[in-house]
């Protein structure tokens, strides 16, 4: 094959986007456009894994071109059948608290304050399906707020020993999770990343995101599942599952170019034309229990996460610690921290977060890149004649700003990237 240039080059452009097509009105707030999310694991992030701790690194995540900072569980979690020694964060004991070991609510007020300061959003990880066991609403509500076996104990999911499923057949449920989630609204949050939204009733998600909606108006919702209801529901974004999964896959030779034609074709046609569809090569859940993109995809990790900046629909997610290449599987139920070195140390911010922070300017500075521009698939010139399925070649066009994507997916995983300004 011919040698590919691997670039990026960058530069800012004011265009409008002619071509793409007309968004729903009302579906998504103005500032959510075009946005790099973060996800933040507050107990790993700093070594005293505090609120007031990870605040101090606000500046460093504006720098990286992050839009929105998602703050996994913050809540009280439950003791009764706790895993490990601190617990699951999604194992939910109070809606409207803070966990003690991240600080107090007058600290969570404050790193959101210094966010908002910066330009930053900040969404809450939002747990709808079920409480830790021990949650007061087990023996102060009504029987009927959760699913219980015929001897009345709360049932568990999965293997999620350290939680009870609530029962959204009980309207009370529903009015108390919509309660919870305006308390914190109200202090000024942007919205919410929704915890197995998916098996969540649709009918509470469609009545509790317009509800919400109708006080608070640029509010902003991510799902985590990929069924095309939840957008009708009223999210602005939901998982890209699928797509990683198959990045894993071409990562460790199972898949190819033609796979990944066929998806997004598939995405294309599956989704509304203005949904946002969070693209990742890492998350909490794939760190600590599949690996870190280096287990997962090698030497391929670099141009797996150009994917997930340049793919249509594509919002791009980064996980904690992916920008200084921190190779390790996250402890989840024990404190498990950075070292507090590698923030500062030079050489992996040259190598790491100078690749993120390229790709973050790339994405905010290309209309194109929008996840609701149009998209076509071509033969780039370097690689015609060269057998297709090794490749993957996209355009992204925005009126008169396009941006064509050449990666290779094999070894030695080179990728171009042309722009209007190269």
């Amino acid at each position: 094959m011919r040698k590919l240039t691997t670039f990026i080059i960058l530069a800012l452009v004011a265009l409008s986007c002619t071509q793409a097509p007309q968004k729903e009105q009302g579906r998504h707030a103005d500032w959510t456009e075009g946005t790099v999310v973060y996800e933040l694991n507050t107990r790993q992030y700093t070594e005293e894994g505090t609120f007031a701790a990870a605040a101090q690194h606000l500046p460093e995540l504006k720098e990286l071109g992050v839009d929105i900072v998602w703050l996994m569980p913050i809540y009280p979690i439950g003791e009764l059948n706790r895993k490990g020694t601190l617990g699951s964060y999604y194992a939910i004991k109070d809606y409207k608290a803070v966990n003690p070991e991240f600080g107090t609510l007058a600290d969570f007020d404050a790193f959101l304050a210094k966010a908002h300061e910066l330009g930053l959003k900040v969404i809450l990880d939002w747990v709808a399906n079920h409480t830790s066991p021990d949650h007061p609403w087990v023996t102060e509500k009504p029987a009927e707020w959760y699913y219980r076996d015929s001897l009345g104990h709360t049932i568990v999911e999965y293997d999620w020993t350290d939680i009870a499923k609530l029962n959204y057949d009980c309207p009370e449920v529903a009015d108390a999770m919509q309660d919870a989630m305006h308390f914190w609204l109200e202090r000024g949050i942007d919205g919410f990343r929704c915890d197995m939204a998916y098996i969540v009733p649709q009918a509470f998600w469609t009545k509790a995101i317009a509800s919400l909606r109708e006080e608070f108006k640029d509010i902003y919702f991510l799902a985590e599942g990929e069924e095309p209801w939840l957008h009708d529901a009223g999210f602005d974004a939901t998982y890209s599952w699928e797509l990683h999964h198959m990045l894993n896959d071409i990562a460790q030779g199972r898949a190819n170019g033609d796979s990944l034609r066929t998806y997004i074709q598939k995405n294309d046609e599956k989704f509304p034309a203005d949904a946002y569809r969070l693209a990742f090569t890492s998350n909490h859940d794939e760190n600590s229990w599949s690996g870190s993109e280096f287990e997962r995809m090698g030497q391929a990790w670099r141009v797996m996460t150009i994917l997930c900046f340049t793919l249509p629909k594509s919002q791009p997610l980064i996980y904690t610690a992916q920008q200084i290449g921190w190779d390790h599987r996250f402890e989840f139920f024990e404190k498990d921290p950075v070292p507090a070195a590698m923030w500062n140390d030079e050489g992996l911010k040259e190598e790491y977060g100078k690749f993120y922070k390229e790709l973050t300017e790339l994405y905010h500075s290309h209309p194109a890149l929008k996840p609701e521009s149009p998209y076509e698939f071509y033969v780039d010139p370097l690689v015609d004649g060269e057998d297709q399925s090794e490749y993957i070649s996209y355009r992204r066009i925005c009126d008169t700003d396009t941006v064509s994507v050449l990666i290779h997916l094999q070894e030695p995983w080179e990728y171009a990237i042309q722009t209007p300004e190269n």
